[in-house]
C-alpha cells in the first residue's frame, strides 16, 4: 500500500478508536465528578496528532507554521511566536525587553514593573527572574483586575512597564491603562493566558499591547497539552522572542533550515574570529522553550472549535449569573468593564464580609457534592513562602487582594458544562445557602 493509503486507515482506525474510548459518558447527578476546566475534543485532534507522529519532526515543524499563521490571523496581529507553556510565554516576553538592542528602552536590573499581587505566580516570576522590581497595586473586587486610579500614583522614574493579566478572562481597563503607558512611555505587556476570546470595544485583547502572551495548558480555552504563545505586530520584538527562545542564537533560521541570511560563514560579532558559523553566534542569554510540532498540530484542530468554545463560555456565565443574581446579598458577583465583551476562564465569586457563612465552607461543602472549586490564583502572591527574601514594592497597600485571599474562590463555565451540570452548580449553592440560613 502507498503511504497515503497507509494513513487514512490509520486514520479511520483513530477514528475508531476515539469513539470507543473516549465518548463522552453521562451526567449523573452526585456521582460524576465536576471539573472546574478541561479538554474538550474529537478525533480530529487525534488524527492531526498522529499525522504529525508519522511525520516524526520532534521539533517545530508544518504543525507549527501553520497555528501562528491562523492564530495571527484570528486575532488580528502580525506575528504569532509558539512557545512550550504560557509561563515560558511570560518569560520570554520580560525577557526579551530587556535586549539591548531596544537601547534606552531596555529593561535593566532595579527597574520597575508595574503589577498585582493577586495573580498566577508566572506573571509576577519573570520579572523577579531578570532582576527587575515588581511594584504591587491594589485590585478592585469584582473584576479582581488592577485599580487603575492608583496607578499613576504608584509610578517612580524606574518605572518602565505594566505587566498584568485580565484577571479570570475578565478585560481591564485598556482605555485608562493605554493612556497612561503612552503619556510615560510604557512597555504594556498583557497577560492574556485566561482571556483567549475576550473583546474590549470590540478588539479582541491580548492585542493592545506591545506583546501580549497566551497558554494552551489543558484547562485554557484551547489546548495543545502543554503550550503557550506570543503575539506582536512589532517586527524587532518578534526576532528577540524568538532568540531568548531559541537559546539565545543571533541566527533566524527555522528548525532544518540553514543560511537564511546568506552569509553564513561572512558575519562577525562579538570579539569571534570573522566567519564563525552564524548558527552557533549567541546574542542574548537565552533558553530552549521551543514547542513540538505534536502539539501544535493539536493546536491547530482546537482553532477550528474556538469560535464554538467562546460562545459556550459567554453562555454558560450567563446562565450562572442570572442563576446566583438572587444571592448578591451574599456573594460579590463578577463585574465587567462597560467595553468588555469577556470570554471567561471561570465564574468567581466573593462572599460577603456579613455573609453567615465563609468562603471554606461553601468551597468545602461544593467540593463534598464533586464540584471542583479554586482560589483566586495566589491570592496575595507577597504572603507566599518563595516570597521570603524576594525584593518588591506595594504601593499603598493590599486590602482588597487580602480580602479576595480570604474570601473568593471560583468555578467553571468552560465549554464541557451542559445545562444539566448547570442547573445541578446552582441547586447545590442554593441548598448550601438555604441550610445556612434556614
Amino acid at each position: 500500500m502507498k503511504s497515503r493509503d497507509l494513513k487514512q486507515e490509520i486514520f479511520n482506525l483513530v477514528t475508531k478508536y476515539y469513539k470507543e474510548k473516549h465518548k463522552v459518558k453521562p451526567f449523573i447527578p452526585g456521582e460524576t465528578y465536576i471539573p472546574y476546566a478541561g479538554r474538550v475534543y474529537d478525533e480530529k485532534e487525534m488524527i492531526s496528532l498522529v499525522d504529525s507522529a508519522l511525520d516524526f519532526w520532534l521539533t517545530a515543524g508544518r504543525f507549527t507554521k501553520q497555528f501562528e499563521e491562523e492564530f495571527a490571523k484570528f486575532l488580528g496581529v502580525k506575528y504569532c511566536i509558539l512557545t512550550n507553556s504560557g509561563s515560558s510565554a511570560n518569560l520570554l516576553a520580560i525577557s526579551a525587553l530587556t535586549s539591548p538592542e531596544l537601547g534606552e528602552r531596555r529593561l535593566k536590573p532595579g527597574d520597575e514593573v508595574i503589577t498585582t499581587a493577586c495573580a498566577f505566580p508566572t506573571t509576577v516570576n519573570p520579572i523577579i527572574q531578570n532582576n527587575l522590581i515588581p511594584v504591587f497595586v491594589d485590585v478592585d473586587v469584582g473584576t479582581y483586575n488592577i485599580m487603575v486610579e492608583k496607578i499613576e500614583d504608584a509610578l517612580t522614574k524606574k518605572t518602565k512597564a505594566i505587566f498584568l493579566t485580565h484577571t479570570l478572562g475578565n478585560p481591564f481597563n485598556l482605555d485608562r491603562i493605554l493612556e497612561i503607558c503612552k503619556k510615560y512611555n510604557l512597555w504594556l505587556i498583557e497577560d492574556n493566558c485566561d482571556t483567549l476570546g475576550s473583546k474590549y470595544n470590540g478588539q479582541y485583547t491580548g492585542t493592545f499591547g506591545h506583546v501580549a502572551t497566551f497558554s494552551f495548558y489543558p484547562a485554557h480555552h484551547v489546548t495543545m497539552g502543554e503550550g503557550g504563545a506570543l503575539v506582536t505586530n512589532d517586527s524587532q520584538l518578534v526576532k528577540l522572542i524568538q532568540s531568548f527562545r531559541d537559546w539565545g542564537r543571533d541566527c533566524w533560521c527555522e528548525s532544518g533550515c540553514d543560511n537564511t541570511c546568506g552569509k553564513r560563514f561572512s558575519w562577525q560579532l562579538g570579539s569571534l574570529p570573522f566567519g564563525y558559523d552564524h548558527k552557533y553566534i549567541y546574542s542574548h542569554i537565552g533558553y530552549n522553550l521551543k514547542v513540538t510540532d505534536m502539539q501544535a498540530a493539536i493546536g491547530v484542530e482546537q482553532l477550528k472549535k474556538l469560535p464554538l468554545f467562546i460562545k459556550a463560555r459567554k453562555n454558560n456565565f450567563k446562565f450562572l449569573y442570572e442563576g446566583l443574581k438572587k444571592y448578591e446579598k451574599y456573594f460579590i458577583l463578577p463585574r465587567i468593564e462597560p467595553k468588555a465583551d469577556p470570554s471567561l476562564f471561570g465564574f468567581p465569586i466573593t462572599v460577603r464580609k456579613d455573609a453567615r457563612f465563609t468562603r471554606n465552607e461553601i468551597v468545602k461543602y461544593l467540593e463534598n457534592n464533586k464540584i471542583a472549586t479554586r482560589m483566586l490564583f495566589a491570592g496575595n502572591i507577597t504572603r507566599h513562602p518563595s516570597f521570603e527574601n524576594v525584593e518588591y514594592r506595594i504601593f499603598g497597600d493590599l486590602e482588597n487582594t487580602d480580602f479576595v485571599m480570604n474570601n473568593s474562590f471560583w468555578i467553571g463555565v468552560y465549554p464541557g458544562y451542559t445545562e444539566m451540570i448547570i442547573k445541578y452548580i446552582l441547586e447545590k449553592i442554593f441548598k448550601f445557602i438555604n441550610k445556612k440560613l434556614f
